[in-house]
């Protein structure tokens, strides 16, 4: 057993929540833990079922907190560690116990989006709007067995909205500080023959200044966007389906300039960034066996092109594509034996180089009883220039009792070297470092989840262990494997419902990650938690209150920064059955923070709204 410590420590804490949560369950009704299924599991199991540390943000929970950007709504998860360089189109990354954001395997409807000609293949959270967002999944730790190359630290699954059965529609105007406007519109439906969504979103903002207005600097930094989502689905007979998701953003993001000496070496300049995207996916959905097999064939596209200007001349220039084939079946034999398998294709292009990885999956999962499901997975990938890794994962979940779940999960990751790693070189060196190999991690977690009638407790102690990760090095004159991480950590989320209109939810981190050298990682915050409190009275009004608290960090200079605490405020009212009333306060007490030096944060603005559903 390599941490005996930490396995100490866990069966100590399910032991007093398992105390504490069997005595609340003999003075009140216990209700079953809610059916929710994790798409992202890959074998349509059920939250209590998939043992993984898992969070879910439905479409109700994103118009509770009513932020523009999803990445401020997955910033008050647990396990969950966001940076951006300024608000409003600033870059924007989420990283998921301690792993970098390149280690997040980023997925929409099921393809991945991480950018193929950034340096590490991060995905920049910056743009993406929540209008047009169903659901949004954070699978912690390693998934490199469910999803390959980059889901080495977890996955972010994003589900855009689904058509509604008969012919709905929305329309949405809202305004506010900084000269904001925002606006969007929709048209669905579905019936026998099949279903479509169109829907278009626009944000216009002056913004503030990228770099901190604290330090001088006084030129607005605007940004704009415009987002499109198409959903197409033909049924077909025998209970077969094609559908058709299409994901297109275009943005201009004034940002600020390289400054030598200024505080984050960031400061007032005329730069701006033009950035389209595009996702896309057309699958086949065909079942078997009386509906026991089903089938599952798809072929996605993601693509990025982006621009860079200097003082309106443009400046560099970069894009990206991935092209992904797929075969998934999932078999269920019978109540206790299930599988899913499948093999994948993923091409890769940057510029004028290009790379595929081949893998093939296969999952079980075991289901003695109503009480103990095990899952085990195994995964061979065939990287045409790394070779072939192979990961595995096992995850159990026993009920105790209708209110106790006990889980656990091990698992390896990997990531393959990037196209712009393994061709960059500079400062003296005559050609790129061909000694990479892929990163690789290693991780577990034990947790409880307790659910009664008026309050819930999920707990969750994790470690995880990178290796190899490859860095950026100026003595090599270009990228090598010359880090590794350790992270340690426990998230703990609770809910307690107060009153039957009054709902107190609370999220906490802690985590400590530390580089070979037992250096604390930068920009990681030992301590972080978000409270909410959601008041629902009546179907024709709610709101809500977000305490976001953000410890103390260290930034990449060693400089510390602050921690900070920020009060959001959002409600609405139901003015008519078909026009609603909104709005939101952010930075209600006007916190002066930094996330990263020298990029500075939004005061307090506010921000009203109306709606219109048919």
């Amino acid at each position: 057993m390599r941490y005996p410590l930490l396995f100490a420590a866990s069966a100590a804490l399910c032991g007093l929540t398992i105390s504490a949560a069997t005595r609340a369950a003999t003075t009140e009704t216990a209700e079953p833990v809610d059916e929710i299924i994790v798409l992202a599991s890959r074998l349509q199991q059920t939250a209590a079922e998939t043992g993984t540390s898992i969070s879910v943000l439905e479409r109700e929970d994103l118009e509770l907190l009513g932020f523009s950007f999803a990445v401020d709504a997955i910033a008050s998860l647990p396990g969950v560690t966001v940076n951006q360089n300024g608000a409003f189109g600033g870059v924007a990354s989420v990283r998921i116990r301690g792993a970098s954001s390149a280690q997040t395997l980023t997925l929409i409807n099921g393809v991945p989006v991480n950018d193929a000609s950034a340096p590490g293949g991060g995905f920049d959270f910056a743009r993406l709007d929540t209008a047009n967002i169903e659901r949004i999944e954070i699978l912690r730790g390693p998934q490199s067995t469910l999803w390959g190359t980059d889901a080495i630290g977890g996955v972010v699954s994003i589900t855009t909205r689904q058509p509604e059965p008969g012919l709905a529609g929305n329309l949405f105007l809202e305004g506010g500080s900084f000269d904001t406007l925002r606006g969007g519109a929709s048209i669905g439906g579905a019936n026998d023959t099949g279903e479509f969504r169109l829907a278009a979103t626009r944000q216009d903002t002056d913004g503030i200044s990228k770099a901190d207005e604290d330090n001088g600097n006084r030129e607005e930094d605007g940004f704009e966007s415009d987002t499109y989502t198409l959903r197409l689905g033909l049924n077909l007979p025998a209970e077969a389906k094609l559908t058709a998701d299409v994901l297109w953003t275009e943005a201009d993001n004034e940002f600020d300039s390289f400054s030598f000496g200024a505080q984050g070496s960031v400061a007032d300049g005329d730069e701006l960034s033009n950035t389209q995207e595009l996702t896309g996916n057309l699958s086949l959905s065909l079942p078997l066996l009386d509906g026991r097999l089903n089938n599952l064939l798809l072929v996605g596209y993601s693509d990025i092109e982006r621009e860079n200007f200097t003082n309106g001349v443009s400046a560099f220039s970069s894009g990206g594509e991935r092209q992904l084939y797929r075969y998934q079946g999932n078999l269920a034999l019978d109540r206790t034996h299930s599988f899913a398998f499948g093999v994948e294709r993923e091409e890769t292009e940057r510029a004028d180089q290009d790379t595929t990885i081949d893998g093939a999956f296969l999952l079980y999962e075991f289901s003695p009883g109503d009480a103990l499901t095990l899952t085990a997975g195994v995964r061979r990938d065939d990287h045409d220039e790394f070779g072939a890794e192979t990961t595995a994962r096992l995850a159990v979940a026993y009920a105790l009792n209708d209110a106790v779940v006990l889980r656990g999960s091990w698992g390896e990751g990997f990531k393959a070297p990037t196209l712009f790693q393994t061709t960059f070189f500079c400062c003296g060196a005559v050609a790129p470092n061909p000694n990479l190999v892929p990163e690789t991690s290693e991780s577990f977690d034990l947790g409880i989840d307790w659910r009664g009638d008026r309050a819930s407790i999920s707990a969750t102690l994790f470690r995880q262990d990178t290796e190899d990760l490859i860095d950026f090095s100026f003595v090599a004159g270009g990228y090598e494997n010359i880090a590794e991480v350790e992270s340690t950590g426990a998230e703990l989320a609770m809910e307690y419902r107060l009153t039957n209109a009054l709902t107190a939810s609370l999220n906490y981190t802690w985590l400590d990650s530390e580089d070979g050298n037992g250096e604390p990682l930068a920009r990681l915050p030992e301590h972080v938690a978000d409270l909410t409190l959601a008041l629902a009275p009546s179907d024709r009004w709610s709101a809500a209150m977000l305490v976001r608290y953000n410890g103390r960090e260290d930034d990449t200079d060693g400089t510390e920064l602050d921690s900070w605490t920020r009060v959001d405020l959002t409600g609405r009212y139901q003015l008519t059955q078909t026009v609603e009333l909104y709005g939101r306060i952010e930075n209600l007490f006007d916190a002066d923070y930094q996330q990263i030096l020298g990029f500075g944060t939004p005061d307090r603005s506010a921000t009203v709204g109306v709606r219109y559903r048919f």
